[in-house]
């Protein structure tokens, strides 16, 4: 059975002095969530640091991070290493998100290398895929979701595949309030779970639009197992709602 996991993804918002508020007021109010919820915040790279301070004292929230180089170090100005991230004890890492395919030309060669990157250090990837409104409408919703996925998944054996995280992220869902339904949602993610019988076990989260009114419908179905969260996941009280309606089957 796939562990639940419900993941933070802050994209460019919040200060390191407004990760420090929100853990303050998040972290006692998801305190006696099971933990067989796994919980994790992404931050901003500026905010990582004030995340780790702030969570010093706490074992049930995990640190993620947005992005990350599949080189050690070099000259890739603006990117961020694997071993910078660990300083600031990050343990989760979203690659391929959409916004990164679409503004910052991630291909699904380079999602492939930083999924094997973090693997070789310790590092849970959390793989996201979607397909665009046009691919939707044309019928290809199962075919570029799957291409995307065996091309994350392409040269690991199934003990690598076991410790991913994989996300799928309708684009024309994320951010727009127009979330997928979660009976088709979970119908695409049976056709993204069946690309390799390592994942049989493996968490798939829905992004798009997930909030605390919606997430038990989604939850409700076999092959959904949490959510990659955006713009729910900034206010404490309702990520902290959201988590807690996330209930474990």
């Amino acid at each position: 059975m796939p562990r639940t996991v419900i993941a933070g993804n802050w994209k460019m918002h919040k200060t390191a002095a407004e990760t420090r508020a929100f853990i303050e007021a998040f972290v006692p109010l998801v305190a006696d969530v099971s933990p067989e919820i796994e919980i994790a915040i992404a931050p901003p790279f500026t905010a990582l640091a004030a995340a780790r301070e702030a969570l010093a004292a706490d074992t049930r929230v995990r640190l993620g991070a947005q992005n990350v180089h599949w080189e050690p170090q070099g000259a890739y100005t603006g990117e961020i290493s694997i071993s910078m991230l660990q300083e600031h004890g990050v343990s989760h890492v979203i690659v391929g998100h959409s916004e990164r395919r679409a503004y910052c030309n991630e291909l699904d060669s380079t999602v492939n290398l930083k999924v094997r990157a973090l693997l070789a250090h310790g590092l849970t990837p959390i793989v996201a895929v979607g397909e665009t409104l046009d691919e939707r409408n044309a019928g290809e919703t199962d075919a570029r979701v799957t291409a995307q996925t065996r091309a994350a998944l392409d040269g690991l054996d199934d003990a690598q595949i076991a410790r991913l995280v994989l996300a799928y992220e309708p684009i024309w869902a994320i951010g727009t309030g127009h979330n997928c339904d979660p009976a088709e949602a979970g119908r695409v993610m049976e056709a993204i779970r069946g690309c390799s019988p390592a994942l049989a076990d493996v968490p798939l989260l829905y992004g798009g639009s997930m909030k605390a009114e919606n997430v038990a419908a989604y939850m409700a179905h076999a092959h959904i197992n949490g959510g990659l969260v955006g713009g729910a996941s900034l206010d404490p009280a309702a990520f902290a709602t959201l988590v807690r309606n996330a209930t474990t089957r």
